[in-house]
């Protein structure tokens, strides 16, 4: 098998690559990396020095990537059935880029804010970074409405990147900082996400863990 994903079930970031692995039907190999095992850490520095996951191996062309984004790019390049993931249209194609961007920065990395702070001891904890989290989530929640008046999903009527972005994003930043009831079509995505044979994979296999999450 040329492909092989160390990741860990619970990481947003890996269920980006794991939405993209299973929506294209990309046959590969899983590494399950638990960073507080010092082998396992030790050989998930040595293929990415920075320690971070997903880390996607492909012996077939001696490559190994490294960044969620950059992964599900190199998966479209030379797997055919990851090809749709990534628009062949120069303008459709900046739209789902732009749309990845905007998940992962804003909803993505405030969620993620938010959750890091919880996890710190209380005289470590920054509650004017986490007011500042919520608002720029609010912000991205009215943007995303506002996109979803236009398309079908994230960036288009098809599946893409995206989307591969918005999943994990949209469904740990409800947890944490929930959807208002105003968000009518937001909510209608996340649950259409849900559905979605990839994503719900997903979400199955992550479910042993979810108790690991500081919800």
């Amino acid at each position: 098998m040329a492909f092989k994903l160390y990741y860990h079930p619970l990481s947003s970031f890996c269920w980006k690559a794991l939405i993209a692995l299973y929506e294209a039907e990309v046959s590969f190999e899983k590494h399950i990396v638990d960073l507080s095992d010092a082998t396992q850490r030790a050989a998930l520095l040595a293929l990415n020095p920075l320690g971070k996951f997903p880390v996607l191996s492909d012996s077939s062309g001696g490559r190994v990537i490294s960044e969620s984004s950059i992964l599900i790019e190199y998966l479209a390049q030379r797997v055919p059935s990851a090809a749709t993931l990534i628009p062949r249209e120069r303008d459709e194609r900046l739209e789902v880029r732009s749309r990845d961007r905007f998940f992962d920065l804003y909803v993505m990395g405030s969620m993620q804010r938010i959750v890091a702070d919880r996890l710190r001891p209380e005289v470590e904890r920054d509650p004017r970074g986490v007011a500042d989290a919520r608002e720029l989530l609010d912000t991205a929640y009215a943007m995303l409405d506002s996109f979803l008046t236009e398309t079908t999903w994230a960036a288009g009527t098809a599946f893409s990147l995206a989307d591969c972005a918005a999943a994990p994003a949209l469904y740990y930043a409800d947890k944490v900082h929930p959807l208002p009831p105003s968000m009518a079509r937001p909510r209608a995505y996340l649950e259409r996400l849900q559905r979605r044979p990839s994503f719900a994979r997903v979400l199955r296999e992550a479910e042993p863990y979810f108790a690991m999450f500081p919800g």
